[in-house]
């Protein structure tokens, strides 16, 4: 295993996280001025969880597009936004939770923070299940029938973290607004905080609707793991390695962070688009001999 394992390319995932930040939110003159980018753009959706307030982001964040396209256009189907998160989906699925969001990364660092740690049990296993009726009730039923965003309006950390806070601190009049709903606001990022110090990306496990969204790709996607059932022994020891609640690697709850690549006994864990070049490189010596 160690030998296979020092072959593979060594992804440092913790760069493409933080690159991706900091292009979502590429900015710069926002933090310093406490203005809100409005440029061409914010048209355009990134495939994280990065709040369209804050300070310093460039583009529009998923979610937020689609609570509002679903809260302003009726009966009329927002083609747009559906189709961008049809187009990500397909091609990463939950690859983006894992690599390309930045408040997956910060709920990473928090957890790094020395303190009795709240592993995976059958009790966080049906947790996970919270994020698809949060999904169903906040993103889709309360836009459509009260035309307003109420996962960004009551729940959202991110928007409170990157957006709230910031434009109170440069804001002396937004912060005189300051009632109970930002309290509500501060409270829950307060819990998802101290949460994240103890449970490994509990948000994103037990809350974040996009990730439920993009959940449903995840067997589809064209970037992500995958295993090869030849090499497989069903040991096991990927799934209990595993900080997710996943019962099988590459299933919905799968972020395809890439560490069960390193604890596989037989190396039988890939990167799709590895694993199809590795077919199509065995297909073409089997042909020419």
């Amino acid at each position: 295993m160690a030998e296979a394992n020092e072959k593979r390319p060594k992804f440092r995932r913790k760069y493409i996280q933080l690159i991706s930040a900091l292009v979502y939110n590429a900015n710069i003159k926002g933090f310093s001025d406490g203005v809100i980018y409005f440029g061409n753009l914010k048209g355009v959706c990134v495939p994280g969880l990065n709040c369209y307030s804050c300070p310093g982001a460039v583009a529009s964040c998923p979610l937020g597009s689609l609570q509002n396209a679903v809260a302003s256009s009726g009966r009329t189907i927002p083609f747009y936004i559906i189709g961008t998160l049809l187009l990500f989906g397909a091609l990463f699925g939950r690859f983006i939770c894992g690599f390309l969001c930045p408040f997956g990364l910060i709920q990473e660092l928090l957890y790094k923070i020395p303190s009795p740690k709240l592993k995976k049990n059958k009790v966080t296993r049906k947790l996970s299940c919270l994020k698809y009726i949060i999904l169903a009730v906040f993103v889709v039923i309360l836009p459509l029938m009260f035309a307003y965003p109420g996962f960004c309006k009551y729940i959202c950390p991110a928007g409170t973290l990157e957006a709230g806070i910031p434009l109170m601190m440069y804001d002396e009049t937004i912060a005189a607004l300051r009632g109970a709903l930002f309290n509500w606001k501060a409270a829950v990022l307060a819990a998802v905080v101290i949460g994240a110090v103890i449970v490994y990306r509990g948000f994103c496990r037990f809350i974040c609707p996009l990730g439920a969204i993009y959940s449903f790709f995840n067997h589809i996607t064209i970037v992500g793991v995958t295993v090869d059932e030849a090499k497989c022994t069903k040991c096991g020891h990927c799934v209990r390695m595993c900080k997710m609640d996943i019962k099988n690697v590459g299933d919905r709850e799968c972020i395809s962070c890439g560490e069960c690549m390193d604890v596989c006994p037989e190396d039988a864990v890939y990167w799709k688009l590895r694993r199809k070049s590795t077919d199509t490189e065995t297909k073409q010596e089997e042909t020419s001999l």
